[in-house]
């Protein structure tokens, strides 16, 4: 009898401390399973969506309603600069973004009629900003190439470095390889351009990458005039120089061949 009420409560704390480790288990959520749980959806160029914990958040919404027809409710709109192929007006207008908050430089913000208003944060470089608990930093972006300065003068628009979970996510925007991108430290994922003549050659991204070393480099913004900037040949300079930052390589052209 001593026997069998000894096994029965053996199994009884046996079974609460499996369900006890179960329940801790599911309580911890690592980095890794932060970085897992984040979705990237490329939509063309510069146009991104990203989800995260329940919130979606978009980068350089362009494209009409159209281009987000499958995609969720922006919470969260981070726009880069004032050129069409970052900023639509017709695209904000038509999409259902009553509940997001938009972060945009002031020439940028200038741009956008009083109805938007209340939902706009200015963020100029080197301001930062929390929203849903992501914090959003604005990084400069700009040109270095004398025959490029008229594309993108130094203080007109924004980069951005997003800190989600602990993870930090760098979307460069238009630019070069600056200083500013170089100094960039612990990122995680980073969003790099680069087309002619209006950014930079897949040498010089390729270049700033090496030094800033993020994990994981996404080549994005990659279609210039005339030519499409390289990205096989930019993932050969990065993986040469260090074999221990991932490159990916996401459609950013669904309509195109390339």
């Amino acid at each position: 009898m001593k026997k069998k009420y000894f096994l029965s409560a053996f199994t009884l704390l046996l079974m609460l401390a499996c369900k006890e480790t179960k329940g801790q288990k599911d309580m911890v959520t690592s980095k890794e399973d932060v970085i897992n749980a984040l979705k990237i959806i490329p939509i063309e160029h510069a146009t991104t969506v990203l989800e995260w914990n329940g919130i979606t958040i978009y980068i350089d919404p362009v494209g009409g309603e159209k281009a987000f027809e499958n995609q969720k409710q922006p919470d969260l709109i981070l726009i880069t600069d004032i050129h069409g192929d970052h900023f639509s007006l017709e695209t904000l207008q038509e999409l259902n973004t009553g509940k997001a908050k938009i972060m945009a430089p002031q020439a940028v913000a200038d741009k956008i009629p009083e109805e938007f208003t209340p939902q706009i944060d200015v963020l100029n470089n080197g301001d930062s900003k929390e929203r849903y608990g992501i914090t959003v930093e604005a990084i400069p972006m700009y040109n270095l190439r004398t025959e490029a300065l008229k594309f993108h003068a130094k203080g007109r628009g924004n980069g951005y470095v997003l800190t989600i979970g602990g993870q930090r996510i760098y979307f460069s925007g238009d630019t070069e390889d600056i200083p500013e991108m170089r100094a960039l430290q612990n990122i995680d994922k980073a969003f790099i351009c680069m087309n002619l003549p209006y950014t930079m050659t897949e040498a010089s991204a390729a270049d700033a990458v090496l030094e800033f070393k993020p994990k994981e480099v996404y080549p994005y913004h990659y279609r210039g005039r005339p030519n499409v900037s390289d990205v096989i040949k930019f993932k050969e300079i990065v993986n040469k120089g260090d074999a221990a930052i991932k490159v990916v390589q996401l459609d950013w052209y669904p309509n195109d061949d390339f």
